[in-house]
C-alpha cells in the first residue's frame, strides 16, 4: 500500500527532532535539495543514488517564493505542495522539508546529515552546507547528472515547440 504523501512532509522543527531519533538508532541520514519543478529522469537518478548512501533520504525543497527569487517570475511551474507530493511518491525519498530561504544552509545545520549529496556540476567548494556537514563528521558526495536533463532545459524545449 502506498504511503500517504503528507505523512512525510515535515517542518524543520520536526526534522530536527527526527534526526535526533535517527542518530540514536544508528541510522545514516542523507540530504539533498533542489527545486524539482518538473520531475524527470535526471531527478530520479540522483535521488536513487543519494538513497544508496544511507538509510534515510531527506529532500530539502525550495518554497515557491525562493524559486521565484532564484529562477524568475515564471517559476515554479508547479506549486510547492504538488512538488512535495510528487517527490514523496518516489521510492527513494523518505522525507521532504520545504525551506523558504534561497539556500538550504539553515536546514542542513538543523539536520546535520551524515551525507550531503549534490550534482557533480557543483564544484566542491560551491556546495552550500558542505562545511557544516564535514564539521559534524559527515561527508559530501557529488553525483554525476544525466546529460540533457534539467527542468530549465525541458521548459525551454517546450517553449521552442510552440
Amino acid at each position: 500500500m502506498p504511503r500517504a504523501a503528507s505523512s512525510h512532509l515535515v517542518t524543520r522543527h520536526e526534522l530536527s527532532r527526527l534526526a535526533t531519533l535517527w542518530r540514536k538508532a544508528g541510522k545514516r541520514v542523507v540530504f539533498t535539495n533542489g527545486v524539482f519543478d518538473l520531475l524527470h529522469r535526471g531527478h530520479l537518478d540522483i535521488l536513487t543514488k543519494a538513497k544508496s548512501f544511507g538509510d534515510v533520504l531527506v529532500v530539502g525543497l525550495n518554497s515557491d517564493e525562493s524559486v521565484r527569487r532564484l529562477k524568475g517570475p515564471g517559476r515554479p511551474i508547479n506549486r510547492q505542495r504538488d512538488r512535495a507530493a510528487l517527490l514523496l511518491a518516489l521510492r527513494p525519498v523518505d522525507y521532504v522539508c520545504i525551506f523558504a530561504e534561497d539556500t538550504p544552509l539553515q536546514l542542513i545545520s538543523a539536520l546535520k546529515p551524515n551525507v550531503l549529496v549534490k550534482g557533480a556540476e557543483y564544484g566542491a567548494t560551491a556546495i552550500v552546507g558542505a562545511d557544516v556537514v564535514k564539521a559534524s563528521g559527515g561527508s559530501v558526495r557529488r553525483v554525476r547528472m544525466r546529460v540533457g536533463y534539467s527542468s530549465t532545459a525541458q521548459i525551454q524545449r517546450a517553449k521552442r515547440k510552440r
